[in-house]
């Protein structure tokens, strides 16, 4: 920890990319001064709980180096001087990444109420944001749009957890496909992050059936010279790529069974990483039937709540059968919009498809009680001809 001997003051420091996310989540540190002494607080994440805990400076060291050893992969810190990324490989191999940040001494607070560290930044002007309303042009968040710059940063906090399941080589693009990318906030949000921030040579796609919006952005990313990043009109369920090369998969907002869609495809790729936020699941709805759940299931807006949630834990556990550690993660809070539900799934190294028997049984025992027959299912099946 040179920063540390070298009297840098850390601003911040997130540990993220669990080794067993049934022990923690997510440890985040940042500076506070109480009377006058500058103290470290520490938040564990923790299933829904969050665990705090003040810490002397001189202590912060041995935590940050416990914690990576025992409990993380990736480490964000930053200091006044300096941004600094750690990751550290399955095979125990560490990769360190570091940035000069130029910042003016009156500009570090160290106050309870100080304003938090977003992915992008507040203050800076960032092209797309600018472009697309979200700030003003000398980079202030515009009032009206805070939820949605709140949603894109939380949105990076998701991909910036995944960074070290995609490759990095020379010579070959990391490709990503986005289906349903709509006004794509996210997607030119996940290029600037990979390409300008972190310099990943990307090949970024955007799919969306709406013409004139697929138009806007095309104009758009010519505009700020984003190279990597391209939109296209076209169908989930018809798109073709030209091969089977894909890291990511990305599927936002994609109504009802189009997402069963965009994560089959994302499976017959054997994509690494799936980014999925899932919506207006009808399915399960119309076809949920028992007899046991009927004095809860005449009630529609509980019957709706409860075919969307057993919709997406049927579609992470059929992820999982194929192969992928899933998680089911909160978006956003509900307040803001009740798109709230992301489906994070990580392609395991070790196995190719079916986590168990154990797993697929359970699986069919629910189907049996609910009577329903998932769409992913079907087609998961069908990518199986394929293999």
């Amino acid at each position: 920890m040179n920063y540390i001997e070298n009297r840098e003051v850390i601003l911040g420091a997130t540990a993220s990319n669990p080794r067993d996310r049934e022990k923690i989540q997510k440890l985040r540190i940042r500076p506070v001064l109480k009377k006058e002494e500058l103290l470290y607080q520490e938040e564990r994440y923790v299933g829904t709980k969050v665990y705090h805990k003040n810490l002397c400076p001189a202590a912060l060291p041995d935590l940050l180096v416990d914690v990576m050893t025992a409990d993380f992969r990736q480490l964000e810190l930053e200091t006044e001087r300096h941004r600094v990324t750690a990751l550290v490989s399955k095979k125990g191999n560490v990769m360190v990444r570091e940035r000069a940040r130029a910042l003016p001494e009156n500009e570090t607070d160290f106050s309870h109420d100080r304003r938090r560290q977003y992915i992008l930044p507040q203050d800076e002007p960032v092209p797309f944001l600018v472009e697309l309303g979200v700030q003003t042009a000398e980079g202030k968040v515009v009032k009206a749009k805070y939820d949605k710059f709140r949603q894109i940063n939380r949105y990076l906090e998701f991909v910036r957890d995944i960074l070290p399941n995609l490759p990095r080589e020379a010579g070959r693009p990391l490709k990503i496909i986005d289906f349903g990318c709509g006004k794509s906030y996210l997607t030119f949000a996940l290029y600037y992050y990979l390409k300008i921030m972190n310099q990943y040579d990307v090949s970024i796609v955007g799919l969306d059936l709406k013409k004139d919006v697929i138009g806007h952005c095309q104009a758009l990313a010519d505009k700020f010279g984003y190279d990597g990043l391209k939109f296209q009109v076209g169908d989930i369920g018809s798109y073709q790529n030209d091969t089977e090369d894909v890291d990511m998969v990305v599927t936002l907002h994609a109504c009802d069974t189009a997402t069963d869609y965009a994560l089959a495809r994302a499976v017959r790729w054997n994509a690494r990483v799936i980014l999925s936020v899932p919506c207006c699941q009808h399915e399960l709805n119309r076809q949920m039937s028992c007899e046991a759940l009927a004095p809860v299931l005449k009630y529609g807006l509980i019957r709706e709540r409860m075919a969307a949630l057993i919709t997406d834990a049927v579609r992470a556990d059929l992820l999982e059968e194929y192969g992928y550690d899933t998680q089911i993660l909160e978006f956003i809070d509900m307040e803001h919009t009740p798109k709230n539900i992301l489906i994070r799934a990580v392609r395991k190294n070790h196995m190719k498809y079916h986590a168990g028997t154990k797993k697929q049984e359970e699986l069919a025992q629910l189907e049996a009680l609910l009577q329903i027959s998932p769409t992913l299912q079907e087609l998961l099946k069908e990518v199986e001809l394929f293999r």
